[in-house]
């Protein structure tokens, strides 16, 4: 049965159980999406209320981002012990009450750290999900399925956007947190009763009590029973998940991951952070400028869409290393673009080729590690690569605050994504094509 979930076995379908899995993952990364841009979109609104200036705004967005790397490296590897379904219902607990309690905050500090709880939250789902995604499909569609369950998260923004832009002006910015909040605990019992945990992880872990969960899946999918548990490599289920990422298989493409995440990471949130000041700064009205944001986001969704699907056909790093080379094409030569009728075609071939490529990499991490220790190495991987989504924006602030031109800017980040793109393309590990 392990065949099943770690081979590619011709002819055999997935279940319905292992679809409705699939969509309530798909589910989890719309409001993570929804969650993580919520705070952007009642930014006007929040700095008018409680007096702050840009500096300190930008405070609040690095919070919520420190709260991501925090939640992916120190929260996720806890699916490893204790299994995926837990984490991402402890995951959709945090996000959904720290955005609702968010509503309430009467000042900065407030704020702050209602960000940072809720970026734990948001973190910690985004590796899970990946990494539950991966283990429930077969090999040869493994790619296509994180790469559309990640897709989630621009429709996330993209539709929260459009919330927004009708609640906020009405009932304030504090009804769009107690809207986002209460949706995202809705979410609890769907996944509580009907999302199924990785039989991968009863196979491989071995809990208490796992030959009697993992059949009771098994009986839903229509697979035969097992009689016994497969033995397991015991020093993969008892020494530490982190130290597994550095043992002489994984190390060189752990730190390969890390970097290319790191760089990719840097290149999107530099423009996820701009893109409405340099939309202004390139020549758009406010109200462009503002559709540039959502044109983006569009992108996004049929890039990663279509990255997965060339992905199982081409392979993975082949596929993300052309997305990411266009990406650095396109930003280097932005200059070019600039006060012409194309640049938001622009905008929505950058969010194609960034986050197409940029998913792409989720897909690696999950590929790259075993059930033991996967959503360790994917919730670390990511949360290393957030350091670069934390120090791109105030980077990029620094560079336009000294007079640096807006196509000088894209061309210093264009650079990031030529070494996510070769450094993806030179990637070590054998279980990667």
């Amino acid at each position: 049965m392990l065949q099943y979930f770690s081979q590619d076995v011709g002819p055999i379908k997935m279940t319905k159980v292992q679809y409705f899995s699939i969509a309530i993952c798909f589910l989890m990364s719309v409001l993570d999406g929804m969650d993580v841009l919520v705070v952007s979109y009642c930014a006007p609104a929040i700095a008018q209320d409680l007096n702050l200036g840009p500096k300190t705004l930008g405070v609040v967005f690095s919070a919520g981002l420190i709260g991501m790397a925090m939640g992916a490296i120190f929260l996720a590897p806890y699916a490893d012990k204790f299994g995926r379904k837990k984490l991402i219902l402890v995951s959709a607990f945090i996000m959904g009450l720290s955005v609702l309690l968010t509503a309430f905050s009467e000042n900065i500090f407030q704020l702050i750290f209602m960000r940072v709880i809720s970026g734990l939250g948001i973190g910690c789902m985004l590796a899970t999900t990946a990494t539950l995604t991966s283990e429930n499909v077969l090999n040869n569609s493994k790619d296509f399925w994180v790469s559309f369950v990640i897709s989630g998260y621009p429709v996330g923004a993209v539709f929260s956007g459009y919330i927004a832009a009708a609640v906020i002006p009405s009932y304030g910015w504090e009804s769009m947190f107690i809207l986002a909040g209460l949706v995202t605990i809705l979410t609890l019992p769907l996944s509580y009763f009907f999302l199924t945990e990785s039989p991968q992880f009863y196979l491989k872990k071995q809990p208490s009590g796992a030959l009697e969960k993992v059949n009771k899946i098994f009986v839903k999918m229509n697979f035969k029973t097992l009689d016994r548990l497969p033995e397991v490599e015991l020093s993969l289920v008892n020494n530490s998940q982190f130290s597994q990422l550095f043992t002489s298989k994984y190390k060189i493409s752990t730190l390969q991951l890390w970097a290319s995440l790191f760089f990719a990471f840097g290149c999107l949130y530099f423009l996820i952070s701009w893109i409405p000041k340099l939309a202004t700064d390139a020549g758009l009205s406010i109200e462009l400028a503002i559709y540039a944001g959502s044109i983006f986001n569009v992108g996004a969704f049929f890039g990663i869409i279509l990255q997965g699907y060339f992905s199982s056909k081409i392979g993975l790093k082949k596929t993300i290393s052309i997305f990411l080379l266009l990406t650095f094409l396109l930003m280097a030569s932005f200059k070019f673009f600039i006060g012409t009728d194309v640049l938001l075609p622009v905008y929505f071939l950058l969010g194609f080729s960034l986050q197409g490529g940029f998913v792409g990499l989720y897909a690696v991490a999950a590929r790259l590690y075993p059930t033991e220790f996967k959503t360790t190495g994917v919730g670390w991987a990511i949360g290393m690569g957030r350091i670069g989504g934390i120090l791109a924006p105030l980077i990029g602030g620094l560079f336009i605050s000294m007079g640096l031109s807006l196509s000088a800017n894209f061309f210093v980040f264009s650079i990031p994504a030529l070494f996510a793109s070769v450094l993806t393309y030179y990637m070590s590990s054998k279980n990667i094509t």
